[in-house]
């Protein structure tokens, strides 16, 4: 099970990092979210240009294209999709489970294989939230809950964290249902 502490934690220095960790490619400055943009945060930039932390892209790895619609979890969050019990859904309404769940497995086999043991995440995503995620509405409200991504990686053992970029940490996601 997630623990909300990992999750809520502030992301600190990665300069000193002793084990490499995976970061959301869109952090590391990478044009890959949805829109086809990146969400750059310069100490991450810093981390993977110093070999400290692995670039991945759930989505992409899945098989989805750069742009792509926007997609949110709908009837609960990604350990439900994992379980079977919810569906990751377009804005026009395209099922995109399949390609969520083949592009978190492929990470979660990166991580795996580069030994790593924590992640820093895009928040709010349905690939990679930790702790709150967009609701499926597509209206822009928030619920409690994790991106498949992140729901994965907890599962096999990696603390997940997110972050929204440039150091706006998941904190400042505690008032679920208040988007930014």
């Amino acid at each position: 099970m997630l623990n909300r502490q990992d999750c809520a934690s502030p992301v600190v220095s990665w300069s000193m990092a002793a084990h490499p960790f995976l970061v959301s490619s869109c952090l590391a400055g990478i044009p890959c979210r949805y829109d086809g943009n990146a969400r750059p945060d310069a100490e991450i930039i810093a981390a993977v240009e110093n070999g400290h932390a692995v670039p991945a892209c759930a989505e992409q790895l899945g098989g989805l294209p750069t742009p792509r619609p926007a997609a949110e979890i709908r009837g609960g969050d990604g350990s439900d999709v994992l379980r079977g019990t919810a569906a990751v859904i377009t804005d026009q309404g395209e099922d995109v489970t399949a390609e969520f769940i083949a592009g978190a497995e492929k990470v979660t086999e990166l991580a795996l294989a580069h030994g790593i043991t924590e992640a820093v995440l895009q928040a709010r995503s349905p690939s990679c939230g930790c702790g709150v995620v967009y609701d499926g509405s597509h209206s822009g409200e928030l619920t409690r809950g994790d991106g498949v991504l992140a729901a994965m990686l907890t599962q096999r053992g990696i603390t997940v964290r997110a972050v929204r970029g440039n150091r706006d940490t998941s904190t400042a996601d505690e008032n679920a249902g208040s988007p930014a």
